[in-house]
């Protein structure tokens, strides 16, 4: 089975990522059905884990949209789990140095690749008799390291030579206070620009792409522009609070005039 996010990204396409925070498979289901290319449910920062994660995959089953993962540190067994739960690619936050970066990729990948123990308990079902989910896992799997720190630009370029790793995606925040700027998302100083500008000239470069995390659909659009390929805009959580916190403004604005 072929994973449709990275055959979208293959031909050079910007896809909009979902973002899911919230431990609802309610929530995710109704995400899957607004035209997102993809979702990731959060375990970093989001208030998943990881029983809420499966329920997040379970609930858009239906859909057919590819679902992510970002685990919250790069450690073995977390991603093991997600990759078998079902996740066609791991985000990995706080990757600063090549070596960093290996111990990743042999979390992602089976054997010879890497060492990815295993037993794909729900992932087996994106397999089939004449080929199982092991057969083409290493070549489906999106790897993504997470550049979020002065230090992983340092090593930029080591970290996208790893064998096995897809691209880069920038956590915006983290990285902005690295650089001594205020943890913010949506920047556009002449200094972020800059250096998100090296991010993806150094994945292009390698026939890889570089992802990013926005809050607003015009920074998206700008991103893209740029030539980041995966891009979130906000999350569940976020959506749901603007869209409310809009709704609410605009009948205290109308009961003020009436």
């Amino acid at each position: 089975m072929k994973n449709p996010l990275r055959a979208r990204l293959l031909t050079g396409q910007a896809s909009i990522n979902g973002w899911l925070s919230m431990p609802c498979g309610y929530s995710a289901e109704l995400m899957a059905r607004c035209g997102w290319n993809s979702l990731t449910v959060d375990l970093q920062h989001g208030v998943q884990d990881y029983a809420s994660l499966v329920a997040c995959f379970q609930a858009t089953d239906a859909s057919g949209i590819p679902m992510l993962a970002r685990v919250p540190s790069n450690e073995s067994g977390i991603i093991g789990k997600v990759l078998d739960a079902g996740a066609w690619g791991v985000i990995c936050p706080m990757i600063n140095s090549r070596g960093d970066c290996e111990r990743f990729v042999a979390s992602c990948l089976y054997p010879p690749l890497g060492q990815r123990s295993n037993g794909p308990n729900r992932a087996s079902a994106f397999g089939s008799p004449d080929m199982p989910y092991q057969g083409f896992a290493n070549a489906e799997i999106l790897v993504l390291p997470m550049i979020e720190t002065v230090e992983a630009l340092d090593a930029l370029d080591d970290i996208l030579d790893v064998p096995g790793v897809s691209g880069a995606y920038v956590g915006p925040t983290d990285l902005a206070f690295s650089m001594g700027q205020a943890p913010v998302f949506d920047k556009a100083s002449p200094e972020i620009l800059a250096t998100y500008e090296r991010i993806v000239k150094a994945a292009e470069s390698r026939g890889k792409f570089a992802g990013i995390h926005c809050m607003s659909s015009e920074y998206a659009l700008k991103m893209a522009g740029m030539g980041f390929r995966l891009i979130t805009v906000a999350s569940d959580a976020a959506l749901m609070t603007m869209s409310a916190r809009d709704v609410v403004s605009r009948f205290h604005a109308g009961m003020a005039g009436s």
